[in-house]
């Protein structure tokens, strides 16, 4: 295959819908009649979460049915498989939210083989990559394609290394995996580094592998064992289906123990989705999915965490359970989830892979990564004891080099004064949340916190190694220097986290309906002090919730709830009318308790990402959990050392 001929047509995803509608009539438009490109098209978007329950060629029929311009969503269910489309072009960072495989795949099934964009994000190209979609930049294509030119293959592959040249060649990641497995395509060591490595770079050498033929350059693509390789309801059953039909069903698993499988997502499911839903068809897929990851678990000898019996939720989040239980300082662990870097918080190499990936980690072992930027944040000062985490990661978030794409794809080390008076919980909320910042992973060298954690929470007497550490004179791809001091809490406006500013820059009273702390992100243990702190303040002061406001409560696991028990957290909790919720993911991914059900409504939450439909239909503004509990008690936004003075000066 030295060139591609594509048999379609060319598919601009303006910002006007009214240039979708055209198309999607049939006419065929040029670049400059589309207009002003979508930016930031999600995952959430290209195929919203309902349409995920599907993992087969279903799909198809919804690439784009999330999609919003203009304040609506042009593209209906089969539009863009029966508009005859084989090229998508967009805006700068395409691709981006959640890792989910079944956005690339649907565009696929639905005819898509080339997305052009300015700029992808990471997870997103790779899925791509391994479903032989092809990726580009060059926006000069789109006259010759339409002139019905084949492009010549090293053109659409330029940029990319030799491996992931290969793997497109061969018309995917299962064709390239089959090769390794026969011995035609041998591994061999990487030579190792002999000038200053970041942390990461140190962790991912001390298992790097590279294919013995062709070139090979210090900054390509290798293989790095994954110490662990997990996976949940959303995802296991597409990577099994895929790796069963490329593979076949006898495929033997490369050590099943360091596999781990979650019921988180799905939990649920039954009590939220809408009559529409179920009358599509759509909660019979959702439970199949889940009996798909149980079979697959059964079938392969792999531990499944799963609902606790007598209680309606699950033991737990897949991150919050990995880093409670499993994952140590210096190990590789990969997850079907974009928000897997939550485990950097304890100095582990963790990063979010689609279905494909998967599927051939748990044949090989290992998963191909090619060493990435660094980015060191200094996190310096110390922070106002009314800021948190979460507003560090939303002022990180609205910074400009942030926004403008810039930073796609490099690993956030943090450090710094800041940094090191943070708790392990702290640290997992900035690490968790480069996802949002589009990184490749977040990560903090682990310390005495660390230890600390581990001999705390975990019972294990850890040492840090001599080598957990970047080394002096490594020389960083960018730097970025916060003056913690001078942060304050911290929103971000509906529609993308990137929409922050200071709770004391609202210009005007945001009223609120709903109330929801909980996620990976706002679920750990020391959020939930944080929400009790604020609710026994109230309680204190003779405060109630707020007349309408529902609060909802979700733990990230079993043994978050547990420990709030027998703090004495949850009794304060009921007694102010908090709606406690058992552990899952739930409404931060609009399935569960706290999600909103109509468009006017308005919700102040700790989860990690306020795309348009992300958490409901209304509008989502994401905050600390101690602005979440100080809004819920007084109806509005507002953060808790704001709200403290308002009540001892009396309510205005």
């Amino acid at each position: 295959m030295n060139s591609i001929q594509f048999a379609g047509r060319v598919l601009f995803l303006s910002e006007d819908p009214e240039q979708i509608d055209r198309q999607l009539r049939g006419e065929d438009l040029t670049l400059a009649q589309a207009g002003k490109l979508r930016d930031d098209v999600s995952t959430d978007e290209i195929t919203p979460g309902w349409a995920c329950f599907h993992v087969d060629e279903t799909l198809g029929r919804y690439p784009y049915v999330g999609l919003t311009c203009g304040g609506r969503r042009p593209v209906g269910t089969d539009a863009i498989r029966l508009g005859g489309f084989a090229v998508t072009v967009a805006g700068t960072r395409y691709g981006k939210g959640s890792s989910r495989e079944a956005s690339p795949y649907a565009e696929r099934v639905a005819g898509i083989r080339l997305v052009i964009a300015k700029k992808f994000e990471r997870i997103y190209r790779q899925n791509c990559h391994n479903l032989g979609i092809f990726t580009s930049n060059d926006f000069g294509l789109i006259d010759r394609i339409r002139a019905g030119e084949s492009i010549p293959l090293a053109e659409l592959v330029e940029g990319c290394d030799p491996v992931t040249t290969e793997i497109l060649a061969r018309g995917g990641l299962f064709n390239y995996t089959k090769a390794r497995l026969s011995g035609e395509i041998g591994m061999a060591p990487v030579p190792a580094s002999t000038g200053p490595m970041s942390y990461v770079h140190k962790i991912m050498a001390r298992t790097a592998r590279r294919p013995v033929s062709g070139p090979f350059a210090q900054d390509d693509i290798r293989f790095v064992r994954a110490d662990w390789r997990y996976s949940h309801d959303y995802v296991t059953g597409m990577c099994a289906a895929f790796m069963e039909d490329a593979m076949g069903e006898g495929v033997q698993l490369h050590d099943a123990a360091s596999i781990k499988c979650f019921a988180d997502h799905l939990v649920y499911m039954p009590q939220a989705m809408s009559a529409e839903k179920r009358a599509m068809g759509l909660l019979d897929s959702a439970m199949a999915m889940g009996a798909m990851q149980e079979r697959f678990c059964e079938r392969y000898g792999v531990q499944l965490h799963h609902h606790v019996p007598g209680k309606t939720g699950a033991e737990g989040i897949c991150h919050s359970i990995m880093v409670e239980r499993y994952v140590l300082p210096g190990q590789v662990a990969v997850g079907t989830d974009s928000h897997t870097p939550h485990c950097g918080a304890v100095g582990a190499l963790a990063f979010g892979i689609g279905a494909t990936e998967m599927a051939n980690a748990w044949i090989n072992g290992d998963v191909r990564v090619a060493p990435p930027k660094v980015c060191r944040v200094h996190l310096n000062g110390r922070l106002p004891s009314n800021v948190d985490a979460k507003d560090v990661v939303l002022h990180l978030l609205r910074l400009e080099a942030v926004r403008s794409g810039e930073l796609v794809g490099q690993v956030f080390e943090y450090a710094g004064e800041a940094l090191a008076q943070m708790t392990t919980d702290a640290r997992a909320t900035l690490t968790n949340m480069v996802a949002e910042i589009g990184g490749f992973t977040g990560i903090v060298a682990p310390d005495a916190e660390t230890a600390r954690f581990l001999r705390e929470r975990r019972g294990i007497d850890f040492q840090v190694a001599d080598w957990m550490h970047s080394d002096e004179g490594f020389e960083y791809d960018h730097e970025i220097e916060v003056d913690c001091s001078a942060l304050e809490p911290m929103v971000a406006r509906p529609g993308d986290p990137g929409r922050g500013l200071a709770v004391s820059d609202l210009s005007e009273k945001v009223v609120i309906d709903i109330a929801y702390g909980g996620s990976c992100t706002g679920g750990k243990l020391e959020d939930i002090e944080a929400y009790h702190e604020v609710m026994k303040w109230g309680a204190d002061h003779g405060l109630q919730l707020a007349p309408a406001v529902e609060f909802f409560l979700q733990f990230g696991s079993q043994d978050v709830r547990e420990r709030s028990d027998r703090a004495g957290m949850t009794e304060v909790f009921l007694r102010m009318g908090v709606q406690l919720v058992e552990p899952g993911c739930g409404a931060c991914i609009n399935a569960g308790p706290g999600a909103s059900k109509r468009t006017e409504q308005v919700t102040i939450s700790a989860i990690n990402r306020n795309f348009p439909g992300r958490s409901g239909p209304g509008s989502l503004w994401l905050g600390s959990p101690s602005t979440v509990a100080a809004s819920a008690l007084a109806g509005y936004i507002v953060s808790f050392s704001s709200l403290k003075e308002e009540v001892s000066i009396g309510w205005s």
